[in-house]
């Protein structure tokens, strides 16, 4: 199974069976779409900078909200979270997904705008790769991305929807820099890499490691 970052909070997972493609994002945000095919597309809300399906080519399923899915043995299971600390009156609500593909979880939380509550993370099963915002301003800062990642304890991290020098079209939000600095994994985060590849579960440490990807738009 590998994870490859277009950019914001876009990825692209795959396996040798399946393909998804979460949160495409309309180009005027300052990031080039690249050419993305994929057989699922999944947006967490109906936000330019996450749901630009037409960018995604040959997909056979579109999961845009809350709900449980399964298409060529990958499971998809979408819950409702607010995008702001005031139950969503702000603006309104998101779909993080927990997505079970190649025996991995992987968590998506998409434009998270509060913690997770207790009962929420209890239902939970165990996250191999968590994908997190980390810029503030539109959704959990630094501070609240570190607690969420400590009551879930997966074994990768990788930060999404952060300021970049691209990023023209998205105002307003702190860089990465700021969230390893609160992790406190200083020279230990894997930085630049192409995409995370996992064969299988013994790749997984038994300390979360932190991983920026590359992106690739």
């Amino acid at each position: 199974m590998e994870i490859t970052y277009i950019g914001h909070s876009c990825f692209k997972i795959k396996d040798k069976t399946i393909s998804l493609v979460i949160d495409p994002y309309n180009p005027k945000i300052g990031y080039k779409l690249p050419k993305l095919s994929s057989d699922v597309v999944l947006v967490t809300h109906d936000h330019f900078d996450h749901n630009y399906i037409e960018g995604v080519s040959d997909y056979r399923l579109l999961v845009d909200g809350p709900g449980e899915y399964e298409v060529g043995g990958c499971f998809i299971y979408g819950k409702s979270v607010d995008h702001d600390e005031k139950n969503g009156e702000e603006r309104g609500k998101v779909t993080m997904y927990l997505i079970t593909i190649d025996d991995f979880n992987i968590l998506h939380l998409g434009d998270l705008g509060r913690e997770l509550t207790q009962e929420e993370m209890e239902r939970i099963p165990n996250v191999d790769v968590l994908m997190i915002p980390v810029g503030n301003k539109y959704t959990i800062d630094e501070k609240a991305a570190v607690k969420v990642i400590s009551a879930l304890e997966p074994s990768y991290v990788i930060p999404m929807h952060y300021k970049t020098d691209d990023l023209t079209g998205v105002e307003g939000l702190s860089g990465v820099e700021e969230f390893l600095e609160e992790m406190g994994v200083g020279d230990d985060v894997k930085k630049d890499l192409d995409k995370l590849v996992l064969n299988s579960k013994t790749d997984l440490d038994g300390d979360t490691q932190v991983v920026v990807l590359k992106p690739a738009h």
